[in-house]
């Protein structure tokens, strides 16, 4: 069991208070568990209470002994009732609050509470905070990604003619977690899960659903309408395996391709367009391009390699990202994506995942976690790139 350093987390509280007193906040609360495990390294069912200028206070409701346990902060103590809160608190003007994820009923209750106080998001404080990671955060991610170099490599072992996709990212997953893989990728969503059970086959490769992703599959049921299904291998199609990783609450994300037989040439020569895409976009990350650049730079290069109509997606389902920040969530800063203006910063990891979509015949992709330092791009997932046959 690893936990997160004390002077890991005091830097993490010292960065927010910078950003909380550029806010002009005396104070913030974090009742997100994303948010406030990042802040107090523990995510036992608590509330977190940073203040600008004394100690962060963890008030938790089950299990305090876990709590204690795990988290470097010197002040845990628990509470039964949000009502328990205001009496350990003294007066302020102006808190934060996670306006983007927590209930509604919840903030007013915290309104009616502290009826002379001024909330206001502080939600993107800890998106910027947790833009740059640490070198404790790197050694993480690479132990995600050196478990998914091994779940990825087993994958031959697992495909066969006529097994179900879902059999075959079951096995992944089984394999994936008796290496640490923690099996949920999260998301800062209301309606969004992410389980890691993208294998598509074929036209299954084609399905869109309700993720933001150039395919979304079939998936299992119309409750559960994402990802692999019980559709059967075959041979000589395309069989897409997007299998993100999670290790101790950190995730990697990376995408390759698989046949059983042999590969069609038409996926064989969007893959290496794919990958093609993937590295000359790197390049321009080292060059300072900002994110909307970049972005639009990949689909100039779809457009002149002649994928233009199947790249991210095809008519109308395209989509408007080629790569996104990950690390304790899914989706985090920096994105590359049209509506995002800013170059890549020193120390930011994203995911780059540039994907083709043949309608009614399958798709292709390829996709890397990639940590941006010193002015290099160096791939965490750098599992091997070739298309696999079983």
């Amino acid at each position: 069991m690893k936990y997160a350093p004390k002077e890991e987390i005091e830097a993490r509280i010292t960065k927010l208070k910078t950003l909380m007193e550029k806010a002009s906040l005396d104070g913030a609360f974090f009742h997100y568990k994303i948010d406030y495990y990042y802040l107090s390294g523990t995510m036992q069912d608590s509330l977190l209470f940073v203040p600008l200028d004394s100690d962060p206070v963890l008030f938790v409701k089950r299990e305090i002994s876990r709590a204690r346990r795990e988290s470097p902060l010197r002040n845990i103590m628990s509470y039964r009732s949000i009502k328990d809160i205001p009496q350990h608190l003294k007066p302020m003007r102006r808190l934060g609050m996670q306006l983007d994820v927590i209930p509604y009923n919840d903030a007013i209750r915290f309104k009616d509470l502290f009826s002379d106080v001024e909330f206001v998001d502080c939600s993107p404080l800890t998106k910027e905070l947790r833009k740059q990671k640490s070198p404790f955060e790197i050694g993480l991610m690479e132990k995600a990604a050196e478990i998914g170099r091994k779940v990825y490599a087993k994958v031959p072992e697992f495909l066969r003619e006529g097994a179900t996709e879902i059999e075959v990212g079951g096995q992944m997953e089984a394999y994936a977690k008796s290496l640490g893989h923690e099996g949920l990728l999260r998301v800062r969503s209301l309606n969004y899960e992410a389980y890691t059970w993208h294998i598509l086959s074929g036209r299954t490769g084609t399905i869109v659903s309700q993720s933001d992703s150039p395919m979304g599959g079939l998936g299992l049921s119309p409750a559960f309408p994402v990802g692999a299904s019980f559709k059967r291998i075959r041979r000589n199609e395309p069989i897409l395996v997007d299998f993100g990783i999670c290790y101790h609450g950190y995730q990697v994300d990376q995408t390759r391709m698989y046949a059983v037989g042999s590969m069609p040439d038409m996926f064989v020569r969007g893959y290496d367009a794919c990958r093609e895409i993937h590295d000359r976009v790197l390049d321009k990350v080292v060059e300072g391009y900002t994110s909307k650049e970049l972005f639009e730079y990949s689909k100039e290069l779809g457009d002149k390699l002649g994928y233009g109509d199947y790249y991210l997606g095809y008519k109308p389902h395209k989509v408007r990202f080629l790569g996104h920040g990950i690390g304790i969530e899914l989706a985090e800063l920096p994105y590359i994506a049209a509506t995002h203006t800013y170059p890549i910063e020193d120390g930011a990891v994203f995911a780059i995942e540039p994907k083709m979509v043949f309608p009614k015949k399958g798709c292709c992709g390829y996709e890397n976690t990639i940590h941006y330092t010193n002015g290099k791009c160096r791939i965490i997932t750098d599992t091997d790139d070739s298309i696999i046959i079983a």
